[in-house]
């Protein structure tokens, strides 16, 4: 048996990609505009076909017939921080992976975005984008998943659609939250926070004994990398760390006061393993890693979309 094959969208730096290729699938090629998300995606797997170009320019009829169409498609036209200007946001590209779909013809859509999208002024565009996917023949649903559900150190609501081809989607089902808790941020870091020595780590470690506030990638208009808004700020300050901005690298040994995090473990925080890399410097790689979708968690909905059309395989073998 085969492994399954996917298009993915608005790739960035690859925390859906990443978590596609761990439940099961090979990616067929990739689609995203920022140089520095497509560097990472080299970097990390040079196998990759990445396209970098914008997506209402991206042909989908060569790989029609793929089984799963998935992407992140831009947030700030759902976003509070966005305004919310929805279809009227000359960023909203859902109209362009419904085209995509219908070029395409997978047994399988998955797209996430943020959970502004499930708000009541909304209801009419989702309405509207299922309407459109039923037309085209899938039976699709809307669910919003905590990442600290799946094993992600942060809460980071975000909302996912999955459609089915309506004769594989008896066999799809949402994931279950995971018994176990999450690591406190603490736990997490530790080992990274007390890699220059830094006498106060265990302390600093006993403190920050919650999950993380969910990261904020913010947008390429403005400046250098922070942790968010002024109740971000507030959230972070509680667990001993100063969300002003990023360092460089862990505290050294006899640092007095609140750490400041590294890109590196901002990636951890967000459920990448220590060894993806990400292209470009301090501010370019941590919008790549705030925008990301968690790769656990992406993984975790990707494993029961390949389970469904696992299942409709081996019927058709038996």
């Amino acid at each position: 048996m085969g492994r399954f094959t996917s298009l993915e969208m608005c790739a960035g730096a690859g925390g859906q990609a990443l978590g596609l290729e761990m439940a099961g699938f090979e990616h067929s090629a990739l689609v995203e505009l920022e140089p520095a998300a497509c560097a990472t995606l080299r970097l990390n797997r040079p196998s990759w076909s990445v396209h970098e170009e914008d997506l209402r320019s991206f042909n989908g009829l060569p790989y029609f017939g793929i089984d799963l169409v998935a992407g992140g498609v831009p947030c700030p036209p759902f976003s509070k921080a966005g305004r919310q200007l929805g279809a009227d946001d000359e960023r909203d590209l859902f109209p362009e992976a419904v085209r995509l779909v219908d070029e395409c013809r997978p047994k399988a859509v998955m797209l996430e975005n943020v959970r502004g999208l499930l708000d009541a002024v909304f209801d009419d565009y989702r309405n509207k984008v299922e309407g459109q996917l039923k037309k085209l023949g899938y039976t699709a649903s809307w669910r919003l998943l905590n990442a600290s559900d799946y094993g992600v150190s942060q809460l980071r609501p975000r909302v996912v659609f999955v459609g089915i081809r309506n004769d594989l989607a008896s066999g799809f089902s949402w994931p279950e939250p995971r018994i176990s808790a999450p690591l406190s941020v603490g736990e997490l870091l530790h080992d990274l926070m007390s890699s220059k020595g830094w006498r106060g780590a265990d302390t600093w470690r006993d403190q920050a004994n919650s999950i993380a506030p969910t990261l904020v990638g913010g947008s390429k208009k403005h400046g250098g990398p922070d942790l968010g808004p002024t109740r971000a700020k507030r959230a972070w300050a509680a667990l001993g760390v100063d969300g002003m901005g990023l360092w460089d690298d862990a505290p050294d040994r006899d640092f007095v006061g609140m750490p400041r995090l590294t890109p590196r473990m901002t990636a951890r925080i967000q459920g990448f393993p220590d060894s993806w890399e990400f292209s470009g410097k301090k501010t370019a790689a941590y919008r790549q890693i705030g925008n990301a979708f968690p790769p656990p968690v992406a993984a975790a909905v990707a494993e029961r979309i390949f389970a469904a059309l696992s299942a409709k395989r081996i019927y058709r073998v038996a």
